[in-house]
């Protein structure tokens, strides 16, 4: 009877993300987005960074963004490895 070796490695690093909104959110908001860092631009907007763990967890964040009723302007993964050249 032959066995399945169990997977390797384990839970995946989150990855980064940046999700920008139109319009500023103050510091207090980042409670709210799991402690996201969130960076208010000159150009009025609003820049949501960090790791997010899972799909799952990306739609939730976006189903807040959606609560706020600001326009949401990008969702970008952020690869680090991706941009090293």
């Amino acid at each position: 009877m032959s066995q399945t070796p169990p997977p390797s490695g384990g839970p995946e690093a989150p990855e980064l993300y940046q999700i920008r909104l139109r319009g500023h959110l103050d510091a207090r908001w980042a409670t709210w987005f799991d402690g996201l860092t969130l960076t208010r631009e000159r150009d009025g907007t609003t820049l949501i960074q960090g790791p997010v763990q899972d799909q799952a967890a990306l739609h939730g964040l976006l189903q807040k963004v959606r609560d706020l009723g600001l326009p949401l302007i990008s969702v970008t993964p952020n690869d680090p490895e991706r941009n090293r050249t």
